[in-house]
């Protein structure tokens, strides 16, 4: 595997290695060896899988407390995927991260606890995985603001009306997140 650090610190892009043929492909996904050889200590508890239509935009999600880390990618279909950063006392506070992880490029992101995270789906019938080191707490769940213009997403919407839930349409504003400790 390779892991391709982004510009802000812990958040990482892990491309696998995969190897494929005309009958198609195989690749490990996860494999805490492996991941632990690469320096990431990763425990997971629940994994989570949705499917979207074009033009569905998820989040951007976090809990607070009982934060989680998600290990994400797409298995069929194309998204655009964002991860905000949410650590107080970051160097990268604010800052958001967006990559395209579709079934054809194969990619991961690493989004470590303490971070929003969303996407858009890019295609019809777009299949996310998430590997998650903490478990869903829907008490503790919040929605930072999909379009926060202090956060300024440059989220790939041409020919696109997003379609959000309602939770995801009464968004906070950065300016009114708690950052985490």
């Amino acid at each position: 595997m390779n892991v391709i650090p982004t510009d802000i610190e812990g958040l990482v892009v892990i491309e696998p290695r995969v190897f494929g043929d005309d009958r198609g492909f195989f690749m490990e996904s996860w494999s805490r060896k492996t991941f632990d050889n690469l320096g990431l200590d990763l425990d997971f508890v629940q994994d989570n899988h949705s499917c979207s239509a074009k033009g569905v935009l998820r989040g951007l999600h976090y809990q607070q407390p009982k934060p989680q880390g998600k290990l994400v990618r797409v298995t069929a279909g194309r998204a655009w995927d964002v991860a905000v950063d949410l650590r107080a006392g970051s160097a990268t506070y604010g800052k958001w991260e967006g990559i395209e992880l579709s079934a054809q490029n194969k990619r991961m992101l690493w989004v470590p606890p303490g971070f929003a995270h969303g996407f858009v789906s890019l295609e019809d019938g777009t299949d996310f995985l998430y590997k998650c080191t903490d478990f869903y707490d829907p008490p503790n769940e919040h929605s930072l603001m999909w379009n926060d213009p202090e956060v300024g997403i440059e989220w790939p919407l041409e020919g696109i009306d997003p379609q959000l839930s309602a939770k995801d349409m009464i968004g906070k504003p950065l300016n009114q997140v708690e950052p985490f400790a």
